[in-house]
């Protein structure tokens, strides 16, 4: 696909976007949707919150697989949300003593998108569509 700039985004980079954005639905799905769907005890806290979001990210990420380049932002907030949880609240608590069972896990989920969205993102193209930002 070709940009109004003339930057061409590969199949292949199309192709890793639709698997990232497959693998937050998927995992999302096996993870949050039970909670929605069937939860032990409905209650309207900061954790129904939390999920109903997760919900609806998990929702537009199958967007995404059908619209890899035009859901870009999700994947951007994706890498913003995680990677400032992870500096600002997981790193210190670790450091400070450990994190416990959850946060483990959690940093764990978070550690990996951390890692694998910057890859899959197709950066050239991302700053050709700023218009703040020229490369």
């Amino acid at each position: 696909m070709v940009d109004d700039r003339g930057y061409a985004v590969a199949k292949w980079q199309l192709h890793l976007l639709r698997a990232m954005y497959l693998l937050i639905a998927v995992g999302l799905g096996l993870t949050i949707w039970p909670l929605v769907i069937s939860p032990e005890v409905r209650v309207a806290d900061p954790h129904s919150v939390i999920q109903s979001i997760l919900v609806a990210f998990s929702l537009l990420s199958l967007v995404g697989v059908r619209y890899p380049l035009q859901m870009l932002p999700i994947l951007l907030f994706e890498l913003i949300w995680k990677t400032l949880w992870v500096l600002v609240f997981a790193l210190p608590v670790w450091l400070g003593g450990g994190l416990d069972e959850y946060a483990t896990g959690v940093l764990f989920a978070c550690g990996m998108g951390v890692v694998l969205t910057p890859l899959v993102i197709p950066w050239r193209y991302v700053f050709s569509r700023n218009r703040l930002i020229r490369i």
